[in-house]
């Protein structure tokens, strides 16, 4: 059995039934997606001059994306019974641990590209956060080294118990000592804050920046109600997809996180469906990798302008790959 299932795979607690399929359909569901959305993002970004900050962020971004994306499928399986034991050990060792690293180092980009979009319109003398690439690229790498180095990393390493023995506990827990759980409890505690605080950076950066620009429209005189719609919704769109994306797992998180450390003092149902709502939560913040690529295009000029011409130049060779076998058969047929 593997190691994050129960032994009774659809108990009844008070109505309701625990169904280990149902979140791993739904990752699965929304790996090709995500996919297909990241690789076009990552094949513009590859085309994309890094000519300014936003544009190292956004690249580090679609790194971070990718990372993700790649590793749904891998803890979708993890998460089905009757596979192999093997499988959910190294997901709670090394995959779920890789994957939370790079879910904060996106939410950590996204919070710095609130702040350089902040700093560009607000201060654009500033040059240090607004114009200066070689900040933007230690920021970027620092987020990357002490995201991987202060989260993943000690998890892996403190997942140090055998598994040789644990074919029927049903949580990652099971395979971190003292130190490890101790570890895990502050890391969650403190990603949590974190997040609060870059969702209040987040929301007061892209506020400000709509209050300035529609300010900016009213002093030059100009009654452009259709500019200022597009930028409210802009505002709007990222606001809100951040939000609806991250915020119910966060709430989720922390409860869940004590049912996990206190596990043997717990019904299996108040578990279970704790259980539940965080898969179901982690879910909804993993659909952020399918909504970033979109947002690229709202936010970024240079992204929208390389991903139209690539776009018109794939339609152009495929125009004109079959013209030129057409001319080459001619000849041929005359023969």
């Amino acid at each position: 059995m593997p190691l994050n299932q129960t032994s009774h795979y659809k108990p009844k607690c008070d109505g309701f039934i625990y169904n280990p399929h149902i979140v791993p359909a739904l990752q699965f569901s929304m790996f090709p997606i995500a996919l297909l959305l990241n690789g076009v993002a990552a094949w513009v970004c590859l085309h994309l001059q890094s000519t300014t900050t936003f544009v190292v962020y956004l690249k580090n971004l679609v790194a971070a994306d990718i990372t993700m994306t790649l590793i749904i499928p891998l803890i979708a399986a993890s998460n089905l019974p009757h596979l192999s034991h093997v499988l959910s050990v190294t997901s709670c060792r090394y995959f779920s641990t890789i994957f939370y690293s790079t879910q904060y180092t996106c939410i950590t980009l996204l919070g710095f590209i609130s702040l350089d979009r902040f700093f560009k319109i607000m201060a654009p003398q500033n040059k240090l956060f607004g114009q200066n690439l070689t900040f933007s690229k230690v920021i970027s790498a620092s987020v990357w080294l002490i995201l991987f180095g202060g989260t993943a990393l000690p998890n892996i390493i403190l997942s140090n118990k055998s598994a040789a023995n644990l074919t029927k506990t049903n949580t990652c827990m099971k395979l971190k000592g003292p130190a490890g759980l101790e570890f895990h409890h502050g890391t969650v505690i403190y990603l949590n804050v974190f997040f609060w605080l870059v969702s209040v950076v987040i929301a007061v950066c892209y506020i400000c920046i709509a209050h300035k620009v529609m300010q900016s429209f009213k002093n030059s005189g100009s009654n452009n109600n259709q500019g200022n719609q597009k930028i409210r919704l802009r505002v709007f769109l990222v606001v809100a997809v951040f939000f609806l994306s991250f915020a119910p797992y966060h709430i989720v998180r922390i409860p869940y996180t004590f049912q996990q450390l206190n596990y043997s003092s717990r019904s299996d149902c108040s578990y279970l469906k704790g259980k539940f709502a965080k898969q179901l939560s982690l879910w909804l913040a993993t659909t952020n990798v399918c909504m970033d690529p979109l947002l690229y295009v709202f936010l970024c000029r240079e992204f929208k302008e390389k991903l139209v011409s690539m776009m018109k130049n794939v339609s152009i060779s495929s125009k004109v790959a079959p013209a030129d076998k057409a001319e080459a058969t001619v000849p041929q047929s005359r023969i």
